[in-house]
C-alpha cells in the first residue's frame, strides 16, 4: 500500500451526522461507523458514550477522511488551527459543495476569483469543521 495522508476530525457527539452529511455532499462512501459500544474486546464504556462514534471512515476515489467523537475523559475543544482544503475541477461543483457546507454554518469568505483558482471561499460548516473550497484551479507559475 502506498503512503497515504488523511485528515482525522474530532467531534463532540455529532460525528455520525457529520460524516453521513460529508459522504452525501462529497459523493463518497461511509465505509465504517463504529460506536464506542461496538468496540471489539468488550471493554466497558460509560453508557453516555455507547452511541458516540469511536471511528468513522469515509472513502472517495480521490481521498479518505476519518473522524470520531472525543473519547471518554478527553475534553473536546473544537477543530482549531486547520481547515479542510478541497479542490474541484469546476466552479459549478465547488459552488454546489460550498453552498451545502454553508447551510447552517458560517461563511468566512464568500466564493470569489483568486489568482490560484477561478473561485475560492472559506466556510465553517454546522458541525464546526472549517473548509477552504477551490474550483477551477489555475496553474501557478
Amino acid at each position: 500500500m502506498p503512503t497515504q495522508l488523511s485528515a482525522y476530525l474530532s467531534y463532540d457527539g455529532h460525528c455520525a451526522e457529520a460524516m453521513t452529511f460529508y459522504a452525501e455532499v462529497l459523493g463518497a462512501k461511509l465505509e465504517a461507523l463504529i460506536t464506542y459500544g461496538q468496540m471489539p474486546g468488550g471493554e466497558p464504556v460509560p453508557p453516555e458514550m455507547a452511541d458516540r462514534v469511536m471511528h468513522a471512515y469515509l472513502v472517495h476515489p480521490d481521498f479518505t477522511l476519518m473522524a470520531g467523537d472525543a473519547p471518554p475523559g478527553v475534553p473536546f475543544t473544537g477543530i482549531q488551527g486547520c481547515m479542510m482544503a478541497i479542490t474541484f475541477p469546476t466552479v459549478a461543483e465547488a459552488t454546489r459543495v460550498f453552498n451545502a457546507l454553508a447551510e447552517g454554518g458560517k461563511v468566512g469568505m464568500p466564493l470569489a476569483e483568486t489568482f490560484w483558482a477561478d473561485t475560492f471561499g472559506m466556510v465553517t460548516d454546522r458541525f464546526g469543521t472549517p473548509w477552504g473550497v477551490n474550483g477551477g484551479p489555475r496553474e501557478m507559475k
